[in-house]
């Protein structure tokens, strides 16, 4: 180990990592099954589906890097670890999603102006297969969610759950041609789904990229957690303080605080870390102790410092 860190930035989920390789070839082998189908019963609705099922494969590989990544500690060159590519993979998965969803909505519009024949018996059994192994797969993955924390899996979940209803969507496109024989609802369907697809890579794309942006968590209220840390004896302020995701459950905390100088300093790291650590559940963070007569901080020192007189004068 190059240095040492009280944190060891590494994620190891043997949970998740299982049920991404079930996942994986569950949903390799019926991908492939589907394309056949799609192409032998020539459903738009179907395809379109395969090529949710290639995105989901795409989407399970990244995810499974991410989570093997997550396991190498840190380094000289990567001192977090590799744990930020969960978000990037989970960010590259949302894409993928919406550039799938569009692909599905101009061959949808193609297939309305030139309709095609369908064979809809053979498109009702792999979409009834299909039905199944995602039922079964939505399952799996959500007990996963329940045990351990991952955006990857999450992302996951929101590509079978996707699935899913890309598979009750193709049957009920098959029946209703059935009954009807108008061959213009295989391409409705499709494009329904389609959005069902966009809106869920949207959500994930929104979600990673507010952890790549730094952003502060959205369970967590930076007043709230300041006003805690001034309670700390010794703090006088705290500013500078900044909040961010390494991954979907790894947080960090920065901050400076004008301090007592009549209290020990380590004392107050000590206390403010406890408190962090006890209310908020961040397990990383960097204090920096200042004292506002040493510390240069321009008109904001000036005015704490011209505060502090005014409180001292006044409890004269």
């Amino acid at each position: 180990m190059y240095d040492y860190h009280h944190l060891r930035h590494v994620k190891e989920q043997s949970k998740s990592k299982r049920t991404l390789w079930i996942t994986l070839l569950l949903t390799l082998f019926f991908t492939i099954v589907e394309i056949i189908g799609g192409l032998l019963s020539n459903s738009l609705a179907l395809l379109s589906d395969s090529a949710h099922m290639i995105s989901d494969v795409l989407a399970l590989g990244l995810s499974m890097i991410a989570i093997y990544l997550a396991t190498h500690p840190p380094n000289a060159r990567f001192t977090f670890g590799y744990l930020r590519f969960e978000i990037i993979a989970s960010f590259l998965n949302g894409l993928a999603l919406a550039i799938i969803a569009i692909g599905i909505f101009v061959e949808g519009i193609r297939r309305f102006i030139h309709p095609e024949p369908i064979d809809f018996k053979l498109m009702i059994v792999i979409a009834s297969i299909g039905l199944v192994v995602n039922i079964v797969l939505t399952i799996v993955l959500s007990r996963s969610m329940k045990e351990e924390e991952n955006l990857n899996i999450q992302s996951a979940l929101w590509h079978f759950i996707g699935d899913l209803l890309s598979s009750i969507g193709v049957i009920i496109s098959a029946v209703l041609i059935y009954f009807t024989n108008q061959q213009w609802l295989d391409p409705l369907i499709s494009m329904i789904i389609g959005t069902i697809i966009f809106l869920g890579g949207m959500k994930i794309i929104k979600a990673s990229y507010m952890i790549l942006m730094e952003s502060v968590p959205p369970h967590f209220n930076l007043d709230e957690i300041r006003a805690a840390i001034r309670t700390v004896e010794g703090v006088e302020d705290v500013h500078e303080m900044h909040l961010w995701a390494i991954s979907s459950d790894h947080y960090s905390l920065t901050a400076h605080v004008f301090i007592d100088d009549k209290i020990q300093p380590f004392c107050i790291i000590l206390a403010i870390n406890e408190t962090l650590q006890k209310q908020y559940g961040i397990a990383h963070s960097t204090i920096q102790m200042e004292n506002a007569s040493i510390h240069p901080h321009g008109e904001y020192g000036k005015q704490f410092l011209l505060h502090r007189e005014e409180l001292g004068h006044s409890s004269e």
